[in-house]
C-alpha cells in the first residue's frame, strides 16, 4: 500500500496554510527539527503519524524530543536527525537519511543512500526559498518531490 509522507523542517514557529494542506493529504509526517514551539506539534499531530527531532532552537519544552530517530515506514528504513553533523557513524541498513538546519533543499544519493533536507517551509531565512518535501513510498520504492512556495 503506497504511503505519503510530508517531509518538513525548520517551522520556527510558523506553519502556513499551503503546508497544512499538503500535510492533510500525507499518512505520516516527519519534522527535522526546529519546530520553536510545542503547538506546532500538536498541530501535527492531528494530520497524521508524527515522527519529529529535536533542533538547535527547540528550547526547554523539547527536552524530551530525540536528537536522532530511527525509523521504518512501509519497509522503508530512516535515519533522521537536525544538524549533518549528528548523523551517525554508523547508518546500518538505514535507506533514507533526513536532516534539516541549513534551510536549504538537498536531495542527493550518496552510498546508495538518499540525504534529503526538506528545506524550510517556515519563515524565509538567509535569503532562501521555502520549500518542503513530499515522499510516496510503496513496496520499499520511493518517489520524491521538491514543493516551493513564495516567501
Amino acid at each position: 500500500m503506497t504511503k505519503r509522507i510530508g517531509i518538513i523542517s525548520d517551522t520556527h514557529g510558523l506553519l502556513r496554510p499551503e503546508v497544512i494542506s499538503i500535510l492533510k493529504t500525507c499518512d505520516c509526517i516527519l519534522h527535522a527539527g526546529d519546530v520553536d514551539r510545542p503547538e506546532i506539534l500538536d498541530q501535527l499531530r492531528y494530520l497524521g503519524s508524527l515522527y519529529v527531532v529535536r533542533g538547535n532552537n527547540d528550547r526547554d519544552w523539547a527536552e524530551k524530543l530525540s536528537v536522532t530517530l530511527r525509523f521504518k515506514i512501509e519497509g522503508t528504513e530512516f535515519f533522521m536527525t537536525h544538524n549533518k553533523k549528528d548523523v551517525a557513524w554508523d547508518l546500518g541498513t538505514a535507506q533514507v537519511v533526513i536532516f534539516g538546519h541549513s534551510h536549504h533543499y538537498f536531495e542527493k544519493m550518496i552510498d546508495g543512500r538518499l540525504w534529503l533536507n526538506p528545506g524550510s517551509c517556515g519563515r524565509s531565512r538567509f535569503g532562501g526559498e521555502v520549500t518542503m518535501a513530499l515522499m510516496e513510498i510503496d513496496n520499499g520504492n520511493w518517489n520524491v518531490r521538491k514543493i516551493n512556495f513564495s516567501a
